[in-house]
């Protein structure tokens, strides 16, 4: 596979020809069993065939059971310099219930060894997750208490970056069966939304900047990778499943790993690519600025889409400033904060949908 990984590398380096890498990230899956040797090859080949910027931000995500102090020992030797790691909780039953290979001892284990070693380290904590022991009110104040409690765990480390998101239940997961069988209650919406809040102020006051819905960073610690995104950067996903954007184009390659090696064999990308229309590219800055602090440029609105475009969004975000939830300031749109754990309901509001046609 890290041949195939390679390949790919190189035969797509004219899509990135007059760019410069600022950020390499390995994630999605489990990266962290690669060898080291096998990501400095593949580090190596991006060197070779692309133009990296100086001082790049090379992320390695992990869970804590994959990071023992030999194997932080050694990718802190490596060009790896961030690590991004999936914690989720501090609390033992919270684990179990999510089926989480880790336990809460490997998490305060595995980041009392990385920050020795790693100066440039994110974690991702998970909210809105019901207690099993009680029922309302009660369940609901044991819940708050216990997050918390995490989020006090997770700043006693020194941690510059926490990346949390809702609790979400997929189907045919052992979370979903729980919920059930009744043996725990289904996430709550309320619950989630006050548990946002709760994560906001404490962060806010511990000198963290909300940049994004689900990201929280120190001054000059933010993440390039997910700050590429969301600012509708060119970005390019290597390897099965891998999603790429340049700006006109959305492609992704083929999940099934069978596949991807055989079509790599025969000298053939793996992957399938749609054109995005003017709407598109519209919706998707919507979605994308609403959630960070740099918000929606009315200006670029106007420049880019033109003004059917921006008496559309100005119409449609009227009813939104009037109940507080946006807020127009040097001709930038944004969420307030009573309106920032409801963006992605609020940006659905504003898409387009045959205003091209």
């Amino acid at each position: 596979m890290v041949l195939a990984l390679s390949k790919e590398i190189r035969m797509r380096k004219s899509e990135f020809e007059n760019e410069i890498i600022e950020t390499i990230y390995f994630g999605g899956g489990t990266p962290s069993i690669l060898q080291i040797a096998d990501l400095r090859f593949l580090i190596s080949e991006v060197y070779e065939n692309y133009t990296v910027a100086e001082n790049p931000e090379i992320t390695l995500e992990a869970n804590p059971d994959d990071l023992s102090k030999e194997r932080i020992i050694e990718l802190s030797k490596s060009p790896i310099n961030r690590l991004s790691i999936g914690i989720q909780s501090f609390f033992e039953d919270d684990l179990i219930m999510m089926n989480r290979a880790h336990n809460s001892a490997e998490a305060r284990t595995c980041l009392n060894e990385a920050t020795k070693y790693f100066d440039n380290i994110s974690l991702d904590l998970i909210y809105g997750i019901p207690d099993s022991s009680q029922n309302g009110e009660q369940a609901k104040q044991i819940s708050n208490e216990k997050w918390k409690q995490n989020i006090e765990t997770a700043l006693s480390f020194g941690i510059p970056h926490i990346s949390s998101y809702a609790l979400t239940v997929e189907p045919k997961t052992a979370l979903n069966k729980l919920i059930q069988t009744g043996k725990i209650a289904k996430p709550n919406d309320d619950l989630a939304q006050e548990q946002f809040m709760i994560l906001v102020e404490t962060l806010e006051n511990q000198g963290f900047i909300h940049y994004e819905l689900s990201n929280f960073g120190k001054e000059n610690y933010f993440s390039k990778n997910n700050s590429a995104y969301w600012l509708g950067k060119k970005y390019m996903g290597i390897g099965p499943s891998a999603h790429s954007y340049n700006g006109i184009s959305r492609s992704w390659n083929v999940s099934n790993n069978s596949v991807y090696l055989k079509s790599l064999n025969n000298t053939k990308l793996p992957n399938e690519t749609e054109i995005l229309s003017k709407t598109d590219r519209y919706n998707e800055y919507i979605m994308t600025g609403l959630r960070t602090i740099w918000g929606v440029s009315l200006d670029r609105i106007e420049t880019e889409f033109g003004n059917e475009y921006l008496d559309y969004l100005l119409k449609q975000a009227q009813k939104f400033i009037k109940d507080d939830l946006l807020f127009i300031e040097n001709n930038i749109l944004k969420t307030t904060p009573k309106g920032k754990f409801l963006t992605d309901g609020i940006a659905s509001d504003l898409f387009l949908i045959n205003l091209e046609k």
